[in-house]
């Protein structure tokens, strides 16, 4: 018997579906954010750039792939089930922006107690099984770590670039070298570094509450680009507890600025080379 992803279906490799993404071939650019390690705020980063990105006029996805700690539809005040009564999955969409999660799936707050096998047929089934249609993007919010999933998706998105996130703190930038170095043993193109929580402002000036120099070091030993600095403030916290995240809330604010300014150097990088896959580390 097929074996079947969340929504019932038969999986896509199984169905004769090919990944719209397992080449370079695709017009999307996959843009994989990680961080190594929980806390730093990846999932933010990663709403916040994709309703930046979709602010420039560009066609957004974002797959919600930490599918034990999914959380962006709440972030992004989503709810339902993706209809796949066409033949193939169509996302949901916030603010423009589709989107798939295994949060569409899984009543809130049952957990996901699944071993290695069935998460990787349910990340496949999302990129194969879902009408991502014609996108400009696909953001991938990974999960903490270097373990299965990063595994995974780099053997269905060969061709997706890695952001890291990070915070100020050496320690976070300690783990989050992690992640990127991992990248790296799978061919993966490190693209730049994002730093979250950078400062808090109050009226004597910027607190660095986490530090300072996470990022900008993590960037130097990286050899690639600080792409900004996200500060600490109430609206993010605030926009991710609402579904409301502030680059819709608040677009004037210091971090949806930052946020924007983001996306506006990830567009201005273009496309990575694409490594072919017999050059790939297995």
């Amino acid at each position: 018997m097929a074996a079947t992803g969340p929504a019932g279906r038969p999986l896509g490799h199984e169905a004769g579906r090919a990944n719209p993404f397992s080449s370079g071939e695709s017009s999307a650019r996959v843009l994989g954010l990680s961080s190594g390690k929980g806390g730093v705020g990846k999932s933010t980063v990663t709403v916040n750039l994709a309703l930046a990105l979709a602010g420039f006029g560009h066609k957004v996805g974002v797959l919600d792939a930490d599918v034990y700690g999914f959380s962006v539809p709440a972030m992004l005040g989503m709810s339902g089930s993706p209809d796949g009564s066409g033949g193939a999955v169509q996302p949901l969409v916030a603010h423009g922006v589709r989107v798939m999660s295994m949060g569409f799936f899984v009543p809130d707050p049952q957990p996901v107690i699944w071993r290695g096998p069935m998460l990787h047929k349910a990340l496949e089934q999302f990129l194969s099984d879902v009408d991502w249609g014609d996108i400009d993007f696909l953001l991938v919010d990974m999960p903490p770590g270097t373990g299965d999933v990063a595994l995974s998706m780099s053997q269905y998105l060969p061709a997706s670039e890695v952001y890291v996130v990070t915070t100020p703190q050496v320690a976070a930038k300690r783990v989050a070298q992690r992640s990127a170095y991992m990248a790296r043993k799978l061919n993966l193109p490190l693209r730049g570094v994002i730093e979250n929580m950078s400062w808090l402002s109050t009226p004597g000036g910027r607190l660095a509450v986490f530090g300072t120099g996470g990022g900008p070091q993590l960037a130097e030993e990286l050899g690639v680009p600080l792409l900004g600095q996200v500060p600490l403030e109430p609206g993010v916290r605030e926009g991710g507890d609402t579904g409301l995240p502030v680059v819709v809330a608040d677009p004037g604010s210091e971090a949806a600025l930052a946020f924007v300014q983001i996306a506006e150097r990830v567009v201005a990088l273009g496309r990575s080379r694409v490594v072919r896959q017999e050059l790939r580390v297995n």
